[in-house]
């Protein structure tokens, strides 16, 4: 009789412990345990980063870390942390999340547009991927890769066209610059390159001449007229006279570098710079400016006219005024100084 009660508290105890333990595998693998109130919440690992540093970013999110602790260990995780942008989602269990930790590094959208240049375009992409802008330089400037592709330090802002692009956010440098340089190749079509060669232009050049025609007008539906402008002066041998290519070398030297002109003056047009589209023909050595997609079609789809001069439109802010003949342009000219004298607006 003994034995039987010894047998069956035996049973029972070995039942008792399987149940436990199957609650307690059960606790760690399929109860939620996520302790934000928010549908989701992501979570970015570093390139290099530890368990422990994991463990400390998630600590905040989960209801149980140390119950995360044991699956962790059991599945390998703590020994294999991979790096990237992660999505947990409210509910989600350990066994989910390290899953999710494993194998769904999700991607980021990177946006840029109007940098003025290489420093600027590298701390904007910085503070929207994990790459620091220090390595992002040294990638853009990078003279093996620039003239390997036909670039150099005063054309590479015209590979990098502003747009929205997806990457993972522990991407490198480089594999930024790649991808970047494969959507330049894919905008650089047949179809753009032969509007390019018919003016005459590389694709760079296009560029060169679009960021002029860029910081000349924000107006999309003048920028072909413009750049019409332009073309027909460059045909003609002139120099292109193009004011804002006039303000980017003042703002090169130390005499305007933290400067505002309001007002470009004769004195300007006396700066010593290959910029300088007053005192030197042809285009300028490199971009001034980061063009829109926009305004490097407006160079590519110019208006065919007559026009050689243009000057700002006091009755219509944001706009201009063509003319085709000197004294035209010069009575253009004195309209809107004498509008920026009634403003006050001397330099």
């Amino acid at each position: 009789m003994n034995l039987k009660k010894i047998a069956i508290a035996v049973v029972m105890l070995g039942l008792v412990c399987i149940a436990y333990f199957s609650y307690f595998i059960h606790s760690i693998m399929l109860v939620p345990n996520t302790a934000f109130n928010s549908k989701e919440a992501f979570i970015y690992i570093r390139s290099g980063a530890n368990y422990s540093e994991v463990r400390s970013d998630l600590e905040p999110l989960l209801l149980n870390v140390d119950k995360f602790d044991l699956l962790a260990q059991q599945k390998k995780y703590t020994t294999n942390v991979k790096p990237g942008r992660y999505r947990i989602s409210k509910g989600m269990t350990n066994n989910d999340i390290i899953n999710s930790l494993r194998s769904q590094n999700l991607t980021v959208i990177v946006a840029f547009n109007n940098q003025h240049s290489l420093e600027a375009l590298a701390h904007r992409v910085s503070n929207q991927i994990e790459v620091d802008s220090l390595s992002l330089i040294s990638a853009f400037k990078d003279s093996l890769f620039l003239s390997s592709n036909g670039f150099s330090s005063e054309t590479a802002l015209a590979m990098y066209l502003p747009n929205s692009y997806e990457f993972f956010w522990n991407t490198t440098a480089n594999n930024f610059r790649s991808k970047i340089q494969k959507a330049y190749n894919r905008f650089w079509n047949s179809e753009r390159k032969a509007k390019a060669k018919e003016l005459g232009l590389s694709p760079k050049q296009v560029s060169i001449l679009a960021a002029i025609v860029q910081e000349e007008s924000k107006q999309v539906q003048e920028q072909p007229r413009i750049a019409g402008v332009y073309i027909n002066r460059l045909n003609r041998n002139w120099a292109l006279q193009a004011d804002p290519t006039l303000k980017f070398a003042a703002y090169q030297t130390k005499a305007y570098k933290n400067t505002v002109i309001k007002r470009l003056l004769n004195k300007h047009k006396k700066i010593k710079s290959p910029y300088n589209t007053y005192a030197n023909k042809g285009l300028p050595p490199g971009l001034i400016a980061m063009p829109d997609l926009s305004a490097i079609d407006a160079v590519l789809n110019c208006e065919k006219h007559s026009y050689f001069y243009f000057a700002a439109d006091p009755e219509k802010p944001g706009f201009h005024r063509f003319a085709k003949t000197l004294v035209g342009h010069n009575n253009n000219a004195r309209r809107y100084q004498n509008y920026l004298n009634s403003q006050g607006i001397r330099k």
